[in-house]
């Protein structure tokens, strides 16, 4: 993998945690996404994970993941499409409810929500129950950080590029049930960022892809820099 050092700074703090789970420290600490019980390639137990707020893009098992215990262990906020906020809230957790377009401050950070072309739903013990649309999320911290949430290529990433000019954007490129590569690279192109992070890869054989393909499909077509983490590793910007 590429090295994760190889950029220089230290505003933003970035930390894969494999599929696509994030810890971001810029100011506040944020984790993304923390599925971690039941991904085999995460670096840490839930017990492990320290945040002041925790991000879910929707409702399905391998996004939703370890929200809870880690949300009730740090007395984080959780923010999450309404629908989703409304579950947590239910169990006695600290939400911040939103909607697509919308954008909020939640202690030191602002949150955009913005569209994913996806599917969500919250598993029950015995049903799936209404969990909203899935969504992506731009985070306004010391860095502007765009993580993709699950998608699908789409015309208006690049009127997400023009409004928030993301510096940094988290990429989902396993195919199946998200972009592949080639759309995944196209995705980059549209949204210019400065650096693009492969995710929601390589957890199981249905999504085991090659990033260095995704790399060499990205800088072949725009000056974005791709960088390629192990699970655990992290870069500073």
């Amino acid at each position: 993998m590429a090295n994760p050092e190889s950029m220089s700074g230290g505003d933003v703090k970035i930390t894969w945690l494999g599929h696509s789970a994030f810890e971001i420290d810029s100011g506040d600490r944020i984790v993304v996404d923390p599925f971690l019980t039941g991904n085999p390639n995460a670096p840490k137990r839930w017990q492990d994970v320290k945040c002041d707020i925790v991000a879910i893009t929707h409702g399905h098992g391998d996004h939703v993941g370890d929200a809870i215990d880690i949300a009730r262990k740090n007395d984080a906020v959780i923010v999450a499409i309404h629908e989703i906020a409304q579950f947590f809230s239910k169990l006695g957790l600290k939400v911040e409810s939103m909607n697509k377009g919308a954008t909020i401050q939640v202690l030191e950070t602002k949150f955009t929500m913005v569209h994913a072309i996806h599917s969500s739903g919250i598993s029950g013990e015995k049903l799936m129950i209404e969990g909203g649309e899935a969504a992506g999320y731009v985070i306004h911290g010391n860095k502007v950080i765009y993580h993709m949430g699950d998608t699908a290529l789409f015309k208006d990433l690049e009127l997400i590029g023009e409004l928030y000019k993301p510096e940094i954007a988290l990429v989902p490129i396993g195919d199946r049930f998200t972009m592949g590569i080639k759309e995944a690279a196209l995705a980059v192109q549209m949204i210019a960022p400065r650096v693009a992070i492969p995710m929601h890869y390589g957890t199981f054989p249905l999504i085991d892809v090659d990033p260095f393909a995704f790399k060499e499909a990205v800088e072949a077509i725009c000056p974005t820099e791709v960088v390629i983490l192990n699970p655990g590793d992290h870069v500073s910007f």
